[in-house]
């Protein structure tokens, strides 16, 4: 790469992005990074590649996606409840540009030591953009939450609210109308898809209590799904009951925001079944989660359910390449 090379590239922004951390024995600047796990822990790992035009739009805000591109790898681990350690970033770029890397490493390294989660290496080379993280996490061992957990009669949560980020998706690209007067809706909507809270602390709260989670990247209803797969198991699921927020209810009809909060993506809430014995200890929880509906003992059968009427519904979770759809 003409300009900087590698060497000076990673040293000048993406050296900064890693606080140091005890277990990180030896971190950017050498052939392999060495870390040192805790026995009593197992590790959890993720990795997510986005590639420009199919995750993002073209001219992505650099810091937006700087965050957003560690975020969903994040959330992976609090799907898990994992606690955030370390990761690597292999970065592919078409060109140098130095203010472009500048917001990207800053929105990297501000949600990184949000988490505390160190940057201990990785690559970078020339091509079409394309971002790779992998994330690396710690959990006690025997308590990570998984997707084959569930049981009939479990509870199923959401976080959050949902459809927000696919209607964002759906005002970049000019396909929902904005009356006058609702621009305040339409930059929260826009900052829920290029900017989503990974769900930590929550996850990590849930070890114990809940018998399955999964993070929702892909729609409520394609990535609930996996857990009624894995877990062989049904779901009756509540209509009225899907948390939306008023930023959507101002500015779509009733009908596209309950579609938005089934089939749309990258919400990146969590997803998660508790039994009834475990509801008490659910309450003290702190924060934002909405029972949506039951599990039931017929394997991977989806009902949906509106004001007590069993209904209809047709539609279809977030599928990569649909970006320029």
């Amino acid at each position: 790469m003409p300009g900087l090379s590698e060497f000076s590239l990673i040293k000048q922004y993406f050296e900064k992005v890693s606080t140091p951390q005890s277990d990180v024995l030896l971190g950017i600047g050498d052939d392999c990074a060495i870390v040192q796990a805790d026995i009593n822990q197992q590790i959890a790992i993720s990795v997510d590649t986005l590639v420009e035009g199919i995750h993002f739009l073209p001219n992505a805000d650099p810091e937006s996606l700087g965050h957003k591109s560690l975020a969903v790898s994040l959330s992976d681990l609090a799907a898990m409840g994992a606690t955030p350690t370390w990761f690597t970033l292999a970065l592919t770029l078409p060109e140098i540009k130095e203010s472009w890397l500048a917001g990207f490493a800053k929105g990297l390294a501000t949600l990184a030591k949000q988490h505390q989660i160190a940057l201990i290496g990785g690559d970078t080379t020339r091509g079409p953009l394309s971002i790779t993280i992998q994330v690396n996490g710690f959990v006690k061992t025997e308590q990570a939450l998984r997707r084959n957990g569930a049981c009939p009669g479990d509870d199923i949560y959401v976080s959050g609210t949902l459809g927000d980020a696919g209607a964002g998706l759906k005002l970049k690209q000019n396909q929902l109308n904005v009356q006058q007067g609702k621009q305040q809706q339409e930059v929260f909507l826009q900052q829920r898809l290029d900017k989503p809270t990974p769900k930590i602390e929550l996850g990590r709260a849930l070890r114990g209590i809940a018998n399955s989670a999964i993070d929702i990247s892909d729609g409520l209803v394609a990535d609930l799904s996996h857990i009624l797969e894995k877990s062989q198991v049904g779901a009756d699921i509540e209509l009225e009951a899907l948390p939306i927020s008023s930023a959507l209810m101002d500015i779509v009809s009733k009908e596209q925001a309950e579609q938005l909060a089934l089939y749309g993506g990258d919400d990146y809430e969590l997803c998660f079944t508790v039994p009834p014995e475990k509801q008490d200890a659910l309450k003290k929880i702190k924060g934002n989660y909405t029972k949506i509906g039951t599990t039931t003992n017929e394997p991977r059968k989806v009902v949906f359910y509106r004001d007590g009427q069993q209904a209809e519904l047709i539609g279809k979770g977030y599928e990569h390449f649909s970006i320029e759809d």
